[in-house]
């Protein structure tokens, strides 16, 4: 032994203790030895716990071998335990070992405790070893547990046999599973596990982990998780056979990283250059095209005001005026969804834009669906175009109409909203904070994913041939993005579907809405210079200014309108330009011809888009401004807006004019 063995000696005998120890020293055995000869002194010493062995006769006057040992073994399982006695029988031998004794030595026998001793330590040393070794491997297994549970990525791993032996937290919550030893046969269906386009159930030979089990280095292989009760992930599997130091198979495990919101991104990528592209050509021919409707709406309306009522001609004049408006709707929808839509934002009441729009909604969706709206109380307000939200909501109430064509009911409803980080990680791009939500649900038709995964794609529609653009969900989208919102739909089959648009709250006041204007233009006996070179455009703005009772002074060139200007004997009241003009667009002009004229007073107009006038200046607030094409009512209301405007008004835009 190469060290001093501490040794507690349940003995009464002093002659067979003094035996005992010289044995042990004879046998070349080091020890310390503490005799005690009751249960009291024995108990004291084994729990000051300094024995690396215990010697004990079988049977003392008041104590036993037998419950001495049973106090050892039930506090330490290891000590090693000897029974010493000079009369023990076959049967209490037995017994002892039986007990939980390491061994028994006869008195009359002592040769055998050297051996015995040594034997005992050694197993005890072993054993000890070996705990070390076990404790040792099961704390790096927890270690590693610990480690694979804090891991985002999926990792799950198999026996030989193809039964799952590891699923840590990621993937539990990629399935919405528990761990379970499944074999391969059962993986795909309970898994969950589809190819790519999340509806072709995985083959159990395309399984990534099936796969490396065969042997197969997996590298980035991408297949889609459809939990039953949760939203769907698509994950890239990478994995590879375990193999023992001689090349066997002992298993196989993959690692899987969840791109569902790099797909998100990479959808919404693909989304916004379809948007662009699309708004590239839309812009590029807005200016000419809305010069062109300009034309075909104004004439139409000059025409119509001069039938006399009942001409047979009338009706085929409203439907040229109607075919100009629906053009000029499309050019507006493909400008809008691309973002490139001239607005004029304000802050709004959601609840009071709802309340005005509400008899021409009743209108649009008929008597077979019941409408009625849910108002949150006290509602945050909203900046945006009134036009536009109006538009979101009457393409999401008519879209809701289409899909009820039997009846049904429509719902509306405004509600603040405060989304959290979980929205924001659902919509890729979205911020968390406070909205207020506009929500559209109807008990129509509904739609599976596979359509609502293109409902906000421009010219996508399920409507027949003829009966629809594509184009209106497309422009709500592009309206909601425009203004820093969030739109997100939730059907099925059969169910309706209900749309959410979130709009960014703001604290300002409401500004109130403008009342709905009567169909009778407003005339006036000023004087009125128009500079457009268009000069069609030109002709109709000058005829219809002429109807309305003004007079008119015009030109196509913007030097010209200066010299025109200049030259002009009378008043000039109002300067009606287009803003991008040859040599000298409308902005310089008008700064150009205040400084003749004081008084003037400038509203301009333009068929461009908002990224090509914004350069101007004519979007700054304050500025008055006409958006081509526009219907003579129209015009006729705002050159009088701008004529009535109050002298200080006029003078702080002036101001605002000349220092730009």
């Amino acid at each position: 032994m190469e060290r001093t063995l501490r040794i507690l000696h349940l003995e009464d005998d002093p002659n067979d203790m003094e035996l005992v120890r010289s044995t042990l020293k004879k046998g070349g055995i080091d020890c310390d030895v503490e005799v005690v000869s009751d249960r009291p002194s024995f108990v004291a010493a084994f729990e000051r716990g300094n024995a690396d062995l215990i010697l004990s006769d079988f049977s003392l006057p008041s104590f036993d071998g037998l419950s001495a040992l049973k106090i050892v073994r039930d506090r330490a399982a290891d000590l090693p335990f000897i029974i010493v006695s000079g009369t023990l029988g076959e049967e209490a031998a037995i017994e002892s070992l039986h007990s939980g004794a390491t061994d028994y030595v006869l008195k009359h026998r002592l040769a055998r405790l050297g051996p015995a001793v040594c034997r005992a330590m050694s197993e005890a040393d072993g054993r000890r070893a070996r705990r070390e070794v076990e404790e040792a491997l099961q704390n790096e297994r927890q270690f590693l547990r610990a480690l694979l549970e804090s891991l985002e990525v999926g990792i799950v791993a198999c026996d030989r046999n193809g039964i799952l032996t590891l699923f840590n937290r990621a993937t539990r919550e990629f399935h919405g599973l528990p761990e379970e030893p499944l074999p391969p046969e059962r993986w795909a269906e309970h898994l969950r596990l589809f190819r790519a386009d999340g509806k072709t159930p995985l083959e159990k030979e395309a399984i990534p982990l099936f796969r490396a089990l065969q042997g197969e280095q997996v590298r980035n292989a991408e297949l889609t998780i459809v939990p039953a009760d949760g939203l769907s992930r698509t994950v890239v599997a990478s994995g590879q056979p375990i193999l023992d130091g001689h090349g066997r198979n002992l298993g196989a495990v993959i690692a899987m990283h969840d791109i569902t919101e790099r797909k998100q991104l990479e959808e919404q990528l693909r989304q916004s250059q379809k948007m662009e592209a699309v708004g590239r050509l839309a812009g590029g021919i807005a200016h000419d095209f809305n010069n062109l409707l300009n034309v075909i709406t104004g004439y139409g309306e000059l025409i119509s005001e001069r039938l006399p009522q009942g001409d047979p001609m009338g009706a085929k004049v409203d439907q040229i005026k109607k075919a100009a408006q629906r053009a000029a709707s499309l050019t507006r929808q493909l400008l809008a969804f691309s973002r490139k839509q001239v607005i004029e934002p304000r802050v709004l009441d959601l609840n009071a834009l709802l309340a005005d729009l509400d008899k021409m909604l009743r209108r649009m969706i008929g008597e077979d669906i019941e409408m009625s709206t849910v108002e949150g109380q006290p509602l945050g307000r909203i900046k945006a175009d009134p036009g536009q939200i109006e538009q979101i909501v009457m393409n999401l109430v008519v879209n809701a109409r289409d899909a009820m064509p039997q009846g049904g009911k429509l719902t509306l409803g405004t509600a603040n909203v405060d989304l959290d980080q979980a929205f924001a990680r659902r919509n890729a791009g979205a911020r968390a904070g406070a909205y207020v939500l506009l929500s559209v649900g109807d008990t129509g038709t509904g739609m599976d994913p596979e359509t609502q995964s293109h409902i906000f794609e421009p010219f996508f529609t399920t409507k027949e041939m003829g009966k629809g653009t594509g184009l209106g969900l497309a422009t709500v989208y592009g309206i909601v993005k425009q203004n820093n919102g969030y739109i997100e739909v939730e059907s099925a089959p059969g169910r309706g579907a209900c749309f959410r648009v979130y709009l960014p709250r703001v604290q300002d006041r409401a500004e109130a809405l403008r009342a709905r204007e009567s169909t009778a233009p407003p005339q006036g006996s000023e004087t009125i210079l128009v500079v457009e070179d268009e000069d069609l455009v030109r002709q109709v703005v000058r005829e219809a200014l002429r109807s309305f009772g003004y007079t008119v002074l015009e030109t196509g060139d913007a030097e010209e309108g200066a010299r025109i200007c200049k030259s002009h004997a009378g008043p000039i009241h109002l300067l009606m330009t287009d803003v991008i003009m040859p040599k000298m667009n409308g902005r310089a002009l008008a700064k150009r011809l205040t400084l003749q004229r004081p008084d003037l007073k400038v509203l301009y107009m333009s068929g461009y888009t908002d990224s090509a006038i914004v350069q101007h200046g004519v979007l700054e607030p304050g500025v008055s401004f006409l958006q081509k094409p526009f219907a003579l009512t129209a015009l006729a209301r705002k050159v009088r807006d701008v004529l009535d405007e109050e002298g200080v008004d006029v003078a702080r835009k002036r101001s605002k004019r000349s220092v730009g």
